[in-house]
């Protein structure tokens, strides 16, 4: 089978004609859904169920559900999680506590997901948060030391595969220092390449359990001046490979995003060079993914061996009560008298 090493998105709540094709002709490995894509429960499952015919497989599919500011999914019809940082509070009074609150409520995120026919959620967020930075990650992030956040993003995965959904954790090698918003600028890191090591870089270093994991459209000048990690072969082999460590499915940010220049196919080519093994692409603009189609190549090698290592790992969602974890996770953050908001 060949699978093209790419993630698309799609415009609207349902398939059109036109992406039935391009998706059943360009064959993606998986698909990322959107606020744009959701209205009701019924109307998703709908959805996830259309994407996988139209590639003829079980394809994984994607969202983003870290809860607070970063969630596709809302109310009235799921639930509204809360920011990690509010773990993190927690952390500093009961870690005991916040590992078991991380765990639970990415039990509950991963529920509400495998419901849909959602089994991929990129989560944890596992930035460190540094005060000054730009709040494009902000209270995303769980903590301003790395340890906690190795410890609150492997209680994140062990929670969200639970109920059988993969975890993806984001930003490698770190976004949280950025002074910028990659959607929209490039972010320049000045910061010693020390401080990064022990600093930034360790948050992911300890953490356990990742199969998956996303680059950042960073450049971090100590390291590679020139390019950003998603394009940087020194970033790539150098610190997410080697000092990091990481040893699974290394995808892009996505590359419409503007702190990456050039065309969509040398985004994507570039990235590819540098190490990348799967591209993503999130507005649905048709042209767009043509380009981006036009770049990526068929899914083989130690790629796809890792895609089928992250995907062998999907199961059954274990028996869960959600209604009682709701009150469980609230009785958590009770006993460590650290108010619950979402």
């Amino acid at each position: 089978m060949s699978v093209s090493a790419a993630l698309y998105g799609l415009d609207g709540e349902t398939l059109t004609p036109d992406e039935k094709a391009f998706f059943r002709d360009s064959d993606p490995w998986g698909f990322i859904l959107f606020a744009r894509n959701v209205d009701t429960p019924k109307q998703v499952r709908r959805l996830t169920g259309a994407l996988r015919e139209a590639v003829g497989r079980e394809a994984p599919v994607f969202i983003d559900q870290e809860g607070g500011r970063v969630q596709r999914l809302r109310p009235p019809h799921w639930r509204a999680a809360p920011p990690a940082r509010i773990f993190g509070a927690l952390y500093d009074r009961e870690p005991e506590l916040a590992l078991e609150a991380v765990r639970l409520n990415h039990q509950l995120l991963g529920a509400e997901l495998i419901a849909l026919g959602i089994d991929v959620d990129f989560a944890p967020c596992a930035d460190l948060s540094v005060p000054g930075a730009h709040d494009v990650i902000g209270d995303r992030a769980f903590h301003t030391d790395p340890e906690p956040i190795a410890q609150m993003s492997t209680a994140a995965l062990d929670g969200l595969l639970d109920q059988g959904v993969l975890g993806v954790i984001k930003h490698l090698p770190g976004h949280g220092r950025a002074a910028a918003d990659s959607h929209l600028e490039l972010p320049v890191v000045t910061t010693d390449a020390e401080t990064l090591s022990t600093r930034d870089f360790a948050a992911f270093k300890g953490i356990e359990g990742a199969l998956m994991a996303m680059t950042a459209h960073v450049v971090y000048a100590a390291i590679d001046s020139e390019h950003t990690a998603t394009q940087s072969r020194d970033v790539v082999d150098g610190v997410i490979r080697g000092a990091i460590g990481f040893n699974g499915l290394l995808m892009t940010d996505d590359l419409s995003m503007q702190a990456l220049e050039g065309s969509l196919k040398q985004r994507g080519e570039r990235a590819l060079a540098a190490g990348c093994e799967l591209l993503m692409h999130c507005n649905g603009k048709m042209a767009e993914m043509v380009e981006v189609a036009h770049a990526a190549p068929t899914l083989g090698g130690q790629a796809a061996e890792r895609a089928a290592t992250a995907l062998e790992a999907r199961h059954k969602p274990n028996v869960f009560d959600a209604e009682d974890g709701v009150k469980r996770l609230k009785s958590l953050f009770d006993q460590g008298g650290v108010p619950l908001t979402p």
